[in-house]
């Protein structure tokens, strides 16, 4: 079998591999290089086996950076996403190491942002925080090393949300009130005790 001619896509990054005259399959521009595929090149079937599986690893390397690129990941989340997209295994595997080798992905880094973020930008009690943590595949000693068991600042923390959210239950009454602001603390992530204390320190004189 030889490579009779090698045609660019309309995209200029992807190539179209034609043998004995035929097209055969297409494959990213960085493989004609990585193999040095030209025209003339004599191949053998394993030699194409070889290429398609690079492709397929290539593809489900650029879709994990693709969907870095939005926002920071677990391990985890990449490996659901990847599959959901029809990749093996095998692709996932080595994709995962990919990202880990080149340092695109750290769970540990991914845990230390997301409880900060979660706590500063919206609020989350540790309930939450470690419910949606465990969901994304976290385990549970990096969740317990970096959610630390203070309740005095969760109180605060809460008491803070909670005094921007009763501005807007002005004209209800006090029980009204008591159920859906502690609706609102719960669903935010914080237990029935800060929950409770909150509620008696803000609605005590109403």
């Amino acid at each position: 079998m030889r490579i009779t001619d090698l045609q660019y896509q309309r995209n200029k990054k992807r190539i179209n591999v034609f043998i004995d005259n035929e097209f055969s399959f297409g494959i990213d521009e960085e493989l004609k290089f990585k193999y040095s595929i030209h025209i003339d090149d004599e191949i053998s079937p394993e030699f194409i086996e070889d290429i398609i599986r690079a492709e397929e690893q290539l593809k489900s390397n650029n879709q994990a950076l693709r969907l870095l690129s939005f926002r920071q990941r677990s391990e985890k989340e990449i490996e659901e996403a990847l599959r959901r997209k029809g990749y093996n295994e095998e692709n996932i595997l080595h994709t995962i190491d990919y990202l880990k080798r080149n340092k695109y992905i750290d769970d540990e880094y991914f845990t230390k942002s997301f409880i900060g973020d979660k706590q500063n930008l919206n609020g989350y009690g540790s309930q939450r925080i470690k419910y949606e943590l465990i969901k994304k595949g976290i385990s549970k000693e990096l969740i317990e090393n970096y959610l630390l068991d203070n309740p005095d600042e969760e109180y605060e923390l809460a008491l803070k949300i909670a005094s921007k959210k009763l501005k807007s239950y002005r004209e209800e009454d006090k029980n009204s009130i008591w159920n859906k602001l502690g609706g609102y603390l719960q669903r935010k992530g914080y237990s029935y005790e800060i929950v409770s204390k909150v509620l008696r320190t803000l609605l005590e004189d109403r």
